[in-house]
């Protein structure tokens, strides 16, 4: 077990220590602090962890500050520079974030953890070749972690290499995680990448498929009344459209389907199928009543 030390002292020390020893005749001799430099990087460990613990708090400049400090006091830890790179990446620091994490995978090139947030945070950047290549280096350690095979998905669609975007998502989806992430946004996805190839009826059924797994999910829904609207089921597809839009409204913000990856096809469509004076009405501040709808064909 390490040894705690408090952190405080050590600087106050260590600033004791650079100043020159007084002159006070020759029988007193300077004295040298020795550090223990196992203790040092447990204290880097454990700023590294209340770094943590103050990101759930929301005090983000508090946390970065302390898992700056904690790389300083444990250099050789991975962790610390992983919890570093993660934070400036929440911080959209993504420059800053690549160079923590490379640092992290150097210290441990075995840590599929860090190959899937570089990957990642190369796909915010929209360096999605870099992406896929960090993102199949983490792969081939842990290969069935479904968060990293949807970002692998993800990057795949970004390069419109589509079969392999499916086949990601595919297993992402079959992965059987605890709760509905990323299953049904994987599925989702299987339908935008369908709907952009022409295959409107295999794109519907995957949506479908992803409103049974999440009934709450906005986005599928929206994405079935789209696709209704434009092959001539209007009335059905506006009243679904009303349902989606009345539980999550930012989806009627173009700029925010597209940062949900939402391709050319359908974007095209679902500007044509906001413009019907229904869905403004919809839309509009203070109209968010629900309605309900069956969905299934």
């Amino acid at each position: 077990m390490f040894k705690r030390i408090l952190l405080l002292p050590i600087f106050v020390l260590l600033a004791l220590v650079s100043k020159p020893a007084p002159v006070s005749g020759q029988a007193l001799l300077p004295y040298t602090l020795q550090l223990d430099a196992e203790e040092l990087e447990q204290q880097g460990l454990n700023l590294a962890q209340d770094a943590v613990q103050l990101t759930r708090f929301q005090q983000y400049d508090l946390a970065l500050s302390r898992a700056k400090l904690a790389t300083q006091l444990a250099p050789n830890s991975f962790e610390t520079w992983f919890i570093l790179g993660t934070l400036y990446v929440q911080n959209q620091q993504f420059d800053e974030g690549i160079e923590a994490l490379s640092k992290a995978q150097s210290l441990k090139p075995e840590e599929a953890g860090v190959l899937f947030s570089l990957g990642n945070t190369y796909f915010q950047k929209q360096e999605y070749r870099k992406a896929v290549s960090s993102l199949e280096a983490g792969l081939k350690i842990e290969p069935e972690v479904p968060e990293a095979l949807f970002d692998l998905g993800n990057a795949y669609y970004m390069l419109d290499q589509y079969p392999m975007a499916i086949a990601a998502y595919e297993k992402a989806a079959d992965q059987e995680p605890s709760d509905t992430w990323p299953v049904w946004p994987a599925i989702n996805n299987i339908g935008l990448v369908n709907y952009e190839q022409g295959n409107v009826a295999s794109a519907i059924d995957k949506w479908q498929a992803a409103i049974a797994i999440d009934p709450e999910a906005a986005e599928p829904k929206l994405a079935v009344a789209v696709a209704l609207y434009t092959q001539g089921e209007q009335d059905r597809g506006l009243t679904l459209g009303e349902t989606a839009l009345r539980s999550d409204e930012r989806y009627a913000d173009l700029e925010f389907l597209k940062e949900n990856l939402w391709g050319e096809r359908l974007m095209s469509d679902t500007q044509k199928f906001l413009a019907n004076p229904r869905i403004q009405a919809t839309i509009a501040p203070g109209n968010n009543a629900p309605v309900q709808v069956d969905v299934t064909p």
